[in-house]
């Protein structure tokens, strides 16, 4: 067996440190418990960063406005934001650029023994709403409820806006007969034993609109978009790549049980599938197209708050050169 000196292991590692320390970094602003840590630390963890040559660095956020803050600021180079966010800013001449992570959408969640069975029945009751008044699954629960009962749900509701823990706490206490919140806290109170009463999902192809669009994604900064588009590609290799190891190799998600939060066994296997369900297959000009018409509906719904001035979806949201 070929045996390796001390000296010889040393001079190993003294080039291969600085070959690590010349690699740029990549800055990722991220909420603290996001679902979006599972599929970074999935790239640290197996090297895919450095594989595409930068290293990743993850730095957490308290909240979401703490991390949009940090995009303004050039604190980071990227953050985890909607598309609707990412035109509105383009309207106001910030150059971000959005690339997809997840097609997962939230929930309509109530007792298991509620007598809730459809949206007209939210009518008078107190509805716990994460993501605040023109949260977008808000919004479209606001038009399928317009559409199918003619009802105005914003003002025959008890509204509560709050963060999706508080919220989940307050519906598990009875303070509240149902939330709208984000679908890795729909799958914690059903492991639970909460119902669903409609996921966004199916709100989406009840208005006529596809249900797997991804919203939610990547958003680069001007600078790292418009001067280094070869790290942004480079990035999108690596979290693909975090993608299929976690959507086929159990194992992988072994070291991510502490960062998913998981108080049982049900509620981890749901938030691993929620997660393994909401990777896009595809990302093309369908999709952008399915995202435009979405972009409209909201549009109409949300008004200047949600989507700024511009009436159409801004030029440049989406990467062009990264599709599959």
């Amino acid at each position: 067996m070929r045996r390796f000196s001390l000296a010889g292991i040393l001079t190993l590692l003294c080039l291969w440190q600085p070959a690590l320390a010349e690699l740029p970094v990549l800055r990722a602003g991220v909420l603290q418990f996001g679902t979006v840590n599972w599929e970074l630390q999935t790239i640290i963890s197996h090297q895919l960063d450095q594989a595409e040559g930068f290293r990743l660095e993850v730095i957490p956020y308290a909240g979401k406005l703490a991390t949009t803050t940090a995009l303004h600021g050039d604190a980071v180079d990227l953050i985890v934001n909607d598309w609707f966010w990412v035109s509105r800013q383009r309207s106001a001449g910030r150059g971000y650029a959005f690339l997809p992570y997840s097609r997962m959408n939230g929930a309509v969640m109530v007792a298991a023994d509620s007598g809730i069975t459809h949206l007209a029945d939210l009518k008078q009751k107190k509805v716990g709403i994460a993501g605040g008044p023109v949260d977008k699954n808000w919004l479209l629960l606001q038009a399928l409820a317009r559409q199918q009962y003619d009802i105005d749900l914003q003002r025959q509701i008890d509204a509560v806006y709050g963060a999706p823990p508080l919220l989940a706490k307050k519906l598990q206490s009875g303070e509240l007969d149902a939330v709208v919140t984000f679908w890795h806290y729909a799958a914690r109170l059903e492991a639970a034993g909460f119902r669903r009463l409609i996921d966004i999902g199916e709100a989406l192809q009840q208005l006529g609109m596809p249900p797997d669009v991804p919203m939610v994604g990547y958003v680069f900064s001007p600078a790292l978009n418009q001067q280094h588009p070869d790290l942004v590609q480079a990035f999108d290799r690596a979290a693909r790549r975090a993608k299929e190891i976690l959507a086929t190799q159990s194992d992988a998600w072994l070291p991510l049980k502490p960062l998913m939060n998981a108080d049982s066994e049900a509620s981890f296997q749901l938030l691993k599938n929620g997660y393994r369900s909401g990777i896009p297959a595809h990302w093309g000009k369908a999709e952008r197209q399915q995202a435009e018409r979405l972009f409209h509906l909201l549009a109409e719904l949300g008004g200047e708050p949600l989507v700024g001035q511009a009436s159409t979806l801004a030029p440049g949201t989406f990467i062009e050169e990264i599709h599959y």
